[in-house]
């Protein structure tokens, strides 16, 4: 405990005293990006996003109108068809763990609503595409923002399977420290930096706005300039996140021959 002590007061007060990160970046670096699409032959559609040491290699699956998921209303009787699903996988491999391969977990089903969430605004609608999506993210490794590079990857295996997306999406993780007045806002943080910080703040959008946000802190609560500060550097990791998923695929490639025909 003592240890651990020390180990955080450090590593904030090095943050705080404006010297570089545990990784040696600066606070609003983002960690190096490799981005590859159609990595899987047979699939319609495929990506593997990687930041730093958090990957996920993500798949896009077209189906018919019929293969709706069906949602049941507890008040009704209705029934809602829901086109799009994307299911987040975390599976213990991914920390180095050998945890045991169960049921969905709380955080599966949490990050994968927020991933959903950051993906959907930006999906067309069924009458220009009528076809059922499935998205599946399996994360590889992680070191922080697996959530968010299951958003950047949604939309690159999107766009690899032939989905008419309105605008490439990507997600990032920022985080916090402060002590008394000080404060300083991380871009893209690690999950060190998640744990021994006040903050964890996921953004996740297009060049022209947010399309979801979750925020958990660790404090009584943030200032409106920690926040401005903290969106303002969020729209620059984006922007160029965003940029660099361009180079590798900017429009959406034409229909696998795999997918079904409507």
């Amino acid at each position: 405990n003592y240890i651990k002590k020390i180990e955080k007061s450090t590593v904030r007060e090095r943050i705080l005293a404006g010297e570089p990160r545990i990784d040696g970046r600066d606070s609003s670096t983002v960690r190096e990006l490799a981005i590859e699409i159609g990595v899987l032959e047979n699939t319609h559609g495929s990506a593997l996003f990687t930041r730093g040491e958090t990957q996920a290699l993500v798949t896009t699956t077209l189906g018919s109108k019929r293969d709706a998921q069906l949602i049941e209303k507890l008040e009704t009787n209705d029934r809602i068809e829901d086109h799009f699903m994307l299911h987040y996988n975390f599976p213990p491999y991914c920390v180095g763990e050998t945890g045991r391969v169960m049921g969905v977990k709380r955080r599966e089903v949490g990050h994968g609503r927020l991933a959903r969430r950051g993906i959907t605004a930006c999906l067309p609608s069924i009458e220009d595409f009528p076809y059922s999506i499935r998205v599946v993210s399996e994360i590889t490794e992680s070191n922080g923002s697996s959530s968010m590079a299951s958003v950047c990857g949604s939309s690159l295996a999107l766009m690899d399977a032939g989905v008419p997306i309105k605008a490439p999406v990507a997600g990032i993780a920022m985080g916090l420290v402060k002590d008394d007045d000080r404060f300083t806002v991380l871009t893209d943080i690690l999950g060190d930096e998640d744990h021994l910080g006040d903050m964890d703040f996921k953004v996740a959008g297009t060049s022209r706005g947010i399309n979801a946000l979750q925020m958990d802190i660790k404090i009584d609560g943030i200032t409106e300039d920690i926040m401005s500060i903290a969106l303002t550097q969020a729209k620059e990791a984006r922007l160029n996140i965003i940029g660099q998923m361009n180079q590798v695929i900017s429009e959406p490639n034409e229909a696998s021959k795999n997918a079904p025909k409507t």
